[in-house]
């Protein structure tokens, strides 16, 4: 059984809390957001505001999966994480 939305959500906002508190992550963890928000997006009772959010973080998940340093894409990002969580919390 896979998770329900609302698992998914709260999955994604913290491991976008994660790279914004410690400023670092992994390539899997880019990869497992990639799975989320493509299992989001099959929703089609998604709100329309959040998909914007959703595409957003999926283009920050593929480029930090192939960047050279992680943290430093992590680092490049760390007002758009806080946006992203605080935009997720307001549709969640």
């Amino acid at each position: 059984m896979g998770l329900s939305q609302e698992n998914q959500i709260h999955l994604l906002k913290d491991i976008l809390s994660d790279h914004q508190a410690d400023c670092s992550g992994t390539v899997a963890e880019c990869e497992q957001v990639e799975r989320i928000i493509k299992s989001l997006m099959a929703n089609t009772n998604l709100d329309g505001n959040l998909k914007g959010v959703l595409e957003d973080i999926y283009l920050y998940s593929q480029r930090g999966r192939s960047s050279a340093s992680i943290s430093d894409h992590i680092l490049e990002h760390q007002d758009r994480l806080t946006q992203w969580v605080e935009d997720i919390d307001s549709f969640s």
